[in-house]
């Protein structure tokens, strides 16, 4: 036998109050993701000597641009 659940209206606020949380958290897990590889990305290139950025055809002015763009990629 199959049962079924209706919403009452002191159940929709719980409901929706805990959609708005799970979404809001699993934003901010993006968010924090985001910023781990973005900072990760930047100090490793940052620490590298113009000489090793030349090597690689990285102008220096870049490297906040490329740690962008392979934060965006994750």
């Amino acid at each position: 036998m199959a049962t079924t659940r209706s919403l009452i209206g002191s159940e929709i606020i719980p409901d929706a109050l805990r959609s708005f949380f799970h979404q809001k958290r699993d934003q901010l897990r993006r968010s924090l993701a985001h910023r781990k590889v973005f900072r990760k990305t930047y100090y490793e290139l940052s620490v590298l000597s113009d000489r090793d950025l030349a090597d690689l055809g990285i102008p220096r002015s870049n490297i906040r641009r490329l740690a962008q763009e392979a934060a965006d990629v994750e």
